[in-house]
């Protein structure tokens, strides 16, 4: 058998690709809470147990999220070689984000419709696990001798951070050498294109203090929101321009990613809003702030911050009774995965192949697992590469299209190959 006759094996199992993203969408993964992991976990671990793999179901006890009500099951499975080798190893998250409102279509019916298959996680991002699932079993299939190893994993909370997933099993050895070698990880970000990483990210929160006075005499008290409002208008006013004016060698897309940004994520000051009724006449003694900065290979995480604090201490010098607080809540440094590496090259191949082009090659403004692949796992051979259109994630009506699916899904076949019965080595 030769890898064309695993392409067209592939190509072969269009319905079945189908079939099984709609299945997958058919169970609603949804985080938050991080409803029904395990039985996802299980439809998964099943059917590639039938198929020879070894499988392993890891609760990630402890992280943010899990509980016995919602526990954070993941997956992994592994298929030996006939030979030694090196491992090559997919990895897709089974979670997705709330359906929201808007929908035309039962967001978790999984409907196959036009040559498409709509529903929540649809390319966000249980068609391209799918995908992987049935390019490793036409590999296996047609290439039983292979040398090495195949894994396909699938992961909790990626959508919340990745914490109760890759992190955990990166953290227990599973995302390192000797056991895995090369790391795909199917996200939508369309079937030409590599993803070689992402940029940073800063979380903080910021709070602003002030004292608490009758409505009526807010001159015997202090403001909270009107110091928290001279942050907003220093951000707004000098941050944002300076970080809208930095550009980055990073090929980030869209092209407005490539500078770097702030967001503010949430804003709240004074009484909480969760009660009927009108509220009590207070001057606010806090507001808070979260804050959702990115940044570029070319920033430090240390400047980032610094930047920040640098505004907060000058307003505390220049208004009276400015006072605040500052929570980190989590950061990633920015990754990306050098273009000639053995994965980058052997999914450069497969769109060749498979497509007749040249690959795109990119980097996402927002982070996603490859993060704790590279950062805990230390393994540097990792990139995104999958079916999908970013932009549908988290979208009503959200679908992928079942002809990207095949074409991403040949790709992954070719990869294979070349990351095994060509011998890469990272």
């Amino acid at each position: 058998m030769s890898i064309r006759d695993v392409l067209q094996a592939v190509q072969d199992r269009r319905d079945e690709l189908a079939a099984l993203t709609a299945d997958l969408i058919r169970i609603p993964t949804v985080n938050p809470p991080g409803e029904n992991y395990r039985d996802c976990a299980e439809f998964v671990g099943e059917r590639l147990r039938r198929r020879g793999f070894d499988i392993a179901y890891v609760r990630a006890e402890g992280t943010p999220g899990d509980s016995d009500r919602y526990p954070r099951w993941n997956v992994i499975a592994r298929k030996e070689g006939a030979q030694p080798g090196p491992c090559v190893h997919f990895n897709s998250h089974i979670d997705v984000v709330e359906a929201g409102a808007g929908w035309t279509r039962d967001p978790f019916g999984g409907q196959i419709e036009d040559g498409k298959v709509y529903g929540r996680g649809a390319c966000d991002m249980k068609g391209g696990l799918a995908a992987s699932i049935i390019a490793a079993e036409a590999f296996i299939d047609l290439m039983p001798g292979f040398p090495g190893a195949i894994e396909i994993s699938g992961t909790a909370d990626e959508e919340s951070g990745g914490y109760g997933g890759v992190a955990y099993l990166a953290g227990k050895g599973f995302f390192s050498k000797p056991r895995v070698d090369h790391v795909i990880i199917p996200e939508p970000l369309n079937k030409d294109c590599i993803c070689l990483g992402h940029r940073g990210v800063w979380w903080a929160k910021i709070e602003t203090k002030g004292r608490i006075a009758h409505g009526s005499m807010p001159f015997l008290g202090d403001c909270a929101v009107r110091h928290m409002g001279a942050v907003l208008n220093a951000f707004e006013c000098e941050l944002i321009p300076a970080l809208a004016a930095r550009r980055t060698a990073m090929p980030v897309i869209p092209p407005g990613a490539r500078s770097s940004t702030l967001n503010i994520n949430s804003i709240h000051g004074g009484q909480g809003e969760d009660h009927d009724g009108l509220p009590s006449p207070c001057v606010p003694d806090s507001a808070r702030m979260v804050i959702d900065r990115r940044f570029l290979m070319e920033e430090k995480i240390e400047d980032v911050k610094a930047e920040v604090i640098g505004i907060l201490d000058r307003l505390a010098r220049e208004r009276k009774d400015f006072a605040y607080a500052i929570e980190d809540l989590f950061e990633v440094q920015p990754t990306m995965t050098d273009r000639e590496a053995p994965v980058v090259q052997a999914v450069a191949g497969g769109i060749r192949e498979v497509m007749g082009q040249e690959p795109s090659y990119v980097v996402s403004p927002g982070t996603y697992d490859q993060k704790h692949v590279d950062r805990i796992g230390r393994l540097k051979d990792c990139i995104a590469y999958g079916p999908g259109i970013l932009d549908l994630a988290h979208q009503p009506d959200e679908y992928v299209g079942i002809d990207d699916m095949v074409d991403s899904a040949r790709v992954m076949a070719r990869a294979l190959h070349e990351l095994l019965e060509g011998g890469g080595k990272a």
